[in-house]
């Protein structure tokens, strides 16, 4: 897939592209503590940068749950960005290792399935351990 901004013309292996995105939802499907801190850790610091834009401590009380839900929203989609990079790190490396784009979509889907099953199970035992 070749890209033509104006000055500047670069090409994007779409193979590679998908194989990382296959990595990253199979790493952001099996790492769920890290992803719940990673959300959790931007949330708290979204709250805390929008204490400064407000000059009245009236005005930021009034919006404040409007304010923090929007913040965790953006922090849930912004918690995906690391899971990109690790995931564009694992396909390079499996595809330097095993020599091949075909090794990493394979393994890609194989391990998304895998961590998929894990959350599932993983998600059955948390409900479980609540009722107790």
């Amino acid at each position: 897939m070749q890209i033509n901004i104006i000055p500047f013309s670069f090409e994007i292996n779409s193979v590679s592209l998908a194989s990382s995105c296959i990595w990253s939802l199979a790493l952001y499907l099996g790492l769920d503590s890290s992803k719940t801190w990673i959300a959790h850790q931007l949330e708290r610091w979204l709250n805390f940068a929008d204490g400064w834009l407000y000059t009245s401590t009236k005005e930021f009380e009034e919006t404040r749950v409007a304010r923090e839900s929007q913040n965790a929203f953006y922090a849930s989609v912004f918690s995906i960005i690391p899971f990109l990079i690790a995931g564009a790190i694992a396909n390079w490396v499996i595809d330097l290792s095993f020599g091949g784009s075909s090794w990493a979509i394979a393994l890609g889907i194989m391990t998304c399935i895998i961590c998929g099953l894990f959350a599932l199970a993983n998600q059955d035992y948390d409900k479980n351990r609540e009722e107790d």
